[in-house]
């Protein structure tokens, strides 16, 4: 390989590193990848019959001081068989802010409790199910 077709091969691959992020994550509900790499309502790809059991539902409450955020899957807990791993919250450009890990031996229900100091936009949250893979949903702040 000369010295432009390597000059020439990595400008398009820094190109397809900028344009292709935007383009997938862009907006989640019409993302390529619900339906595949994850879970939506709208995109419940091969578990359609899993959404109500699966979909993490997001509250929210406005103190003076914070933000806090409930995040509740209405999923039983059947020991190590089948359970809710996590629960993790993403900010509007999908960086990670916290998750909360589950012990099926210990924990009754997946339920968790996030604050935030001040907070304005889209919030995400995932619900992980060690079977049926992992489930977004979104509020706007």
């Amino acid at each position: 390989m000369d010295r432009r077709q390597f000059i020439q091969l990595g400008l398009v691959g820094v190109s397809g590193a900028l344009v292709v992020p935007k383009m997938v994550l862009a907006e989640v509900p019409d993302s390529p990848m619900a339906g595949g790499v994850y879970y939506t309502e709208k995109a419940p790809g091969r578990w359609s019959k899993k959404v109500v059991l699966h979909l993490p539902s997001i509250e929210l409450e406005k103190g003076k001081d914070a933000l806090s955020i409930q995040v509740m899957t209405h999923h039983p807990m059947d020991g190590y068989e089948h359970y809710i791993v996590k629960h993790v919250l993403l900010d509007k450009n999908f960086r990670f802010l916290d998750e909360n890990m589950f012990d099926p031996t210990k924990d009754k229900a997946p339920t968790s409790t996030f604050m935030l100091p001040s907070y304005s936009g889209a919030l995400y949250a995932l619900s992980v199910c060690n079977k049926h893979d992992t489930w977004l949903n979104m509020i706007e702040v």
